[in-house]
């Protein structure tokens, strides 16, 4: 089966202006990780999908990102830096975003708000605010 690229992205994803840097949350947040997300999900403590996997998922091993320790760094590079959504759940962020040393641009989602746990990939070349993360990450 065959599936197509996703064209249209959530548009109440914004980049918070006024963002500090979250140290405190920084300190706090945990990285779990999607296995839909990963080609060998193996370190991330993840049992590859039953099913086969959608197309249309970007893969953290294409940019360069093997490791859950290498997962939380970045994750938390983002809450520094104050790249975070405008959109919270009980304090957290709903969306953090991050740059590879390689120039990848990356989104976190939140997926448990009492936790602070995140799954995170790579933003698809046709997401309209990878240029916007890629600009942000530059001057903060």
């Amino acid at each position: 089966m065959m599936f197509k690229r996703r064209t249209n992205f959530n548009p109440k994803r914004k980049i918070r202006d006024d963002a500090m840097p979250a140290e405190a949350l920084a300190r706090r947040v945990n990285y779990g990780g999607n296995p839909e997300h990963k080609r060998n999900p193996g370190d991330f403590g993840l049992t590859p999908p039953a099913a086969h996997r959608r197309s249309d998922k970007t893969l953290c091993d294409g940019v360069g990102i093997l490791s859950r320790k290498e997962a939380l760094r970045l994750l938390r590079a983002g809450l520094r830096r104050g790249l975070i959504s405008e959109q919270e759940r009980d304090g957290w962020p709903q969306n953090i975003w991050a740059v590879t040393e390689a120039g990848e641009p990356l989104e976190a989602q939140l997926e448990n708000r009492v936790t602070g746990l995140y799954h995170g990939y790579p933003m698809p070349q046709a997401d309209p605010l990878r240029d916007e993360v890629l600009k942000k990450w530059k001057v903060s």
